[in-house]
């Protein structure tokens, strides 16, 4: 079988919507599976709605990396999207036009560096992990690349600024798509320490700050990648082999902070795109974190004990389902600020996704570090609650007392926590001070395990036992749980 190109596509008389041709307008900080499905394919939608006419040049982020086998396939890629929208089963496919070739700057620097003189180019994209925006010190300028992306980044606007520094406009929009909060923000600190440690000049420092935009982002989108158990299968029905095969969930948003030019600028809203610019992001951010998020977070563990393995499932059980929609729609979307409308459309689409037939999305994946995740999801919705309605919010105070039934265990292991559900054992991966605390208080009655818990300061940064009446509520539904069961106490709630 032949590898898929664009001469393959010819020899098949594809009929789908092809660009062969047109400027390199973004350079793209990582070629992996998330920002092929999702940036690069808002890319390609908006070449074919609007002719944007634009490619995208990738850039390995670390070795080894993806070039390669991109450039061997010219850059194009078979793409799936699929779930459920407005209530109806979706599997769209599509082949990505819109990126060029791949740069592996541990092999050729000079190719990336060589980009920065393209008058053409506009926009900079960047995925590279949480760990990704950080600044490292040991970064010198005449690194060939630097180890750090800012690092990169930063010499790579320097040969800008030599190249078209006297000219208005040839800066950059900066599109950082990291999973931190304000990542556009943190990545230009990063890009002005670098400034100062490597003896920049200050009309350079300048150029940076007016010429540049750097945009903090919140992406939205489940990406599942290279479909292993399907990719024979895939290659067969397509008639080429195709070795960045692409999966994600139908679903997406990208909400952009930046000035109101971008809206002009940027072709996503006029080629119908889920992309939104604003002048805040982080509405848009809490709205993400606490519902889907949130949704996810305060359920998984009260599931996974009652016998659920994956959250569709979930979605198929009455009293799961019951407990989840309460949480969301009488608890969550009362603490937010954005308008009711806008949040309950959102709050429809996450429960849309949680039903997708094509993820197996397991609860003790999501599970992992859920002491973290429950400080940063549901804490502040509860909080908001008790300080709007003057009570506590029944779900979420079970919901907490869930993650402690789930976490508290007696064997601990230098991999995690062993846990037991009937017959069956669990792994708990969290901070190892939070298994040896579980540890430490395995033989607690739930009165002074709750209150333990909710005392310990390291966990959530104060003493939720200060919070009215949450250490004994949380005490309360950890007696019913060992007495009825945790399905019958969340029926309980409903």
């Amino acid at each position: 079988m032949e590898r898929l190109s664009y001469e393959v596509l010819e020899k098949q008389n594809y009929q789908g919507y092809l660009l062969k041709e047109a400027p390199e307008r973004v350079l793209q900080f990582g070629e992996g599976n998330f920002l092929r499905a999702f940036v690069d394919y808002f890319i390609d939608m908006s070449n074919e709605k609007t002719g944007f006419n634009t490619k995208v040049v990738l850039v390995q982020p670390i070795a080894p990396g993806l070039a390669d086998v991109i450039n061997e396939q010219q850059g194009l890629y078979t793409l799936y999207l699929r779930g459920f929208e407005d209530g109806h089963k979706v599997n769209d496919k599509r082949v990505i036009s819109c990126v060029n070739r791949c740069i592996n700057p541990y092999q050729d620097y000079q190719a990336l560096l060589d980009c920065a003189k393209n008058p053409d180019l506009r926009y900079l994209v960047s995925n590279t992990t949480e760990a990704g925006i950080a600044y490292d010190p040991s970064c010198q300028f005449d690194d060939a690349p630097a180890s750090s992306f800012p690092g990169k980044l930063t010499r790579f606007l320097y040969e800008r600024f030599l190249n078209f520094g006297q000219e208005k406009g040839k800066g950059f929009v900066i599109l950082s798509c990291e999973l931190i909060d304000h990542n556009g923000q943190e990545l230009k600190k990063c890009v002005n320490q670098y400034i100062k440690q490597w003896g920049l000049s200050d009309e350079f420092a300048k150029w940076v700050e007016e010429e540049n935009i750097f945009c903090s982002t919140l992406v939205d989108r489940i990406v599942t990648g290279y479909p292993r158990t399907e990719a024979d299968q895939l290659n067969a029905e397509n008639g080429y082999e195709d070795k960045l095969l692409d999966t994600g969930e139908v679903f997406g948003l990208w909400v952009i902070e930046g000035p109101d030019s971008l809206k002009e600028e940027l072709p996503f809203m006029k080629a119908g795109l889920p992309v939104m610019v604003v002048a805040d992001h982080t509405p848009y951010k809490q709205r993400k974190v606490r519902i889907l998020n949130g949704a996810h977070t305060s359920m998984v563990l009260a599931a996974y004990q009652c016998g659920q393995n994956i959250v569709r499932d979930c979605m198929d059980d009455p009293v799961i389902y019951g407990f989840m929609n309460k949480t969301i729609y009488d608890e969550i979307i009362p603490t937010l600020t954005l308008p009711e409308e806008e949040v309950k459309d959102f709050a429809a689409a996450v429960t849309e996704r949680f039903k997708n037939p094509f993820i197996d999305h397991a609860l003790l994946s999501i599970a992992l570090n859920s002491t973290s995740k429950w400080k940063a999801r549901v804490l502040p919705s509860l909080k908001g609650y008790l300080e709007k309605f003057g009570k506590l919010p029944k779900n979420m105070t079970l919901s907490f007392a869930a993650y402690i039934s789930f976490y508290h265990c007696d064997h601990l292991t230098e991999n995690g926590m062993i846990g037991k559900r009937g017959d069956e054992e669990y792994t708990i991966n969290d901070d190892r001070f939070v298994l040896e605390f579980y540890a430490e208080h395995k033989d607690d009655d739930p009165k002074t395990l709750a209150y333990a818990v909710c005392r310990n300061t390291q966990m959530w940064g104060e003493d939720l036992s200060e919070i009215p009446g949450f250490a004994d509520a949380v005490a309360d539904y950890l007696t019913q749980i060992k007495e009825k069961g945790m399905y019958e106490v969340l029926k309980s709630v409903q």
